[in-house]
């Protein structure tokens, strides 16, 4: 499995203390990149609710151990909807993937075409 992170948008500026992870002043440290998979089937999908590098981790490892998923990306927008973009073997089972987000603390808006 590949786990990949987009840069992060910078949430210092943002109103409020961010998520449970998040320090009080809402600063972050970007994820290294780690190579994507290059074959397979890709999904994206929206999740609501994620505002750092540490929301971000939560839904990967969450998706990423997911039967026959091998990369998970994340384009990170802070208090909005992130598109979270799954590489798999084959198709993977939406309401595994909703479990999945639900199961770290977000909120799956639905597949993006």
């Amino acid at each position: 499995m590949t786990l990949r992170t987009l840069p992060l948008t910078d949430v210092s500026t943002t109103t409020g203390a961010g998520c449970g992870c998040c320090s009080p002043s809402g600063t972050t440290t970007p994820a290294p990149h780690a190579p994507t998979a290059a074959t397979g089937v890709v999904t994206a999908y929206g999740i609501a609710g994620m505002t750092c590098g540490h929301c971000v981790a939560a839904v990967g490892r969450g998706i990423g151990a997911l039967d026959g998923v091998t990369g998970v990306e994340t384009a990170l927008v802070a208090g909005g909807v992130s598109t979270v973009t799954v590489t798999s073997r084959a198709p993977v089972d939406d309401a595994a993937v909703a479990d999945a987000v639900v199961g770290a603390g977000y909120r799956l808006t639905g597949r993006l075409p």
